[in-house]
């Protein structure tokens, strides 16, 4: 068994980990020129199927990007993540940041049927908020990572949800895209149940069709070992899709989502790498 098989700590600790990245909503220094233009949209009748937006000021014709935040499945709330949603936005988009249902409510699939809804939300709703429907993106960090690629790289989810076309360009963050066997608490929690595991794994679903991905990961990551982006990276351009990978050295998994704060940002030009990427990518359609 590699590394891959290997999330440790159990990704059900991210809670805590991601505290001191919540911090940076309520204390940290914000992107001006940014504000949240919609709170609590709802995609679905549950309190958590809802989404916060956020977007320059005067935005027009802007590419659309649905960024779910990490948690180990587990946990997480839109309220801890403003800060990377409107760095995020600052770079030129409109950003949707969704809630979704978590365990132990709900177990796979729920809570990727909750991205698909969520994104299928954003693109019906973009062109209100200064975003182009036809010019959408999704991204995510850790476990939002793995709940972007499903959508993006699996079909089934966004056809079910009403937007088989919808994305055009995915980013993952530090993501787990090949974490099998579920041997910690929070992979078991959340996927245990599943008759074939391989429907819960992004890299299962790699196609040569699939839209534009962007992968980034810290090399000092000990929570989600490199080695998923890099099978990922792989496995897609064996296939044939457009796919781009970036390794930042001694980044440990919260230093990758930490960067996107002003406080972080000179430490790598992640925010710069993703926002380039979405712009190269969506801004030609």
């Amino acid at each position: 068994m590699t590394r891959r098989g290997l999330i440790a700590p159990a990704l059900g600790a991210l809670a805590a980990a991601c505290s001191p990245l919540g911090l940076l909503n309520a204390v940290g220094p914000r992107d001006r020129g940014v504000r949240r233009v919609a709170r609590s949209v709802a995609y679905g009748d549950h309190p958590r199927q809802t989404m916060d937006v956020y977007a320059p000021d005067g935005a027009s014709g802007l590419p659309t990007i649905v960024f779910f935040y990490g948690g180990g499945w587990d946990s997480g709330s839109k309220d801890l993540y403003g800060w990377a949603a409107q760095a995020l936005a600052a770079q030129g988009f409109v950003v949707a940041l969704p809630d979704y249902r978590v365990v132990p409510e709900v177990v796979f699939p729920t809570f990727v049927e909750d991205a698909a809804a969520a994104t299928a939300r954003a693109a019906e709703l973009a062109p209100t908020w200064g975003g182009v429907a036809e010019r959408l993106g999704v991204a995510g960090h850790s476990a939002g990572a793995h709940l972007a690629m499903m959508v993006a790289l699996d079909p089934r989810y966004m056809a079910r949800a009403g937007r088989p076309d919808a994305i055009q360009a995915a980013a993952g963050l530090a993501g787990p895209y090949e974490f099998l066997p579920f041997n910690v608490a929070a992979s078991i929690n959340a996927f245990g149940h599943v008759g074939d595991p391989l429907q819960t794994q992004p890299l299962t679903f790699a196609r040569a069709d699939a839209p534009p991905v962007w992968l980034g990961h810290g090399t000092a990551d000990v929570t989600v070992h490199d080695e998923d982006s890099i099978l990922l990276d792989a496995r897609l351009r064996e296939l044939g899709a457009r796919s781009e990978l970036r390794l930042y050295s001694d980044l440990t998994h919260e230093d990758l989502i930490a960067t996107f704060s002003p406080l972080f940002r000179k430490k790598a030009p992640v925010l710069a790498d993703v926002s380039d990427f979405f712009h190269r990518t969506l801004d030609t359609l």
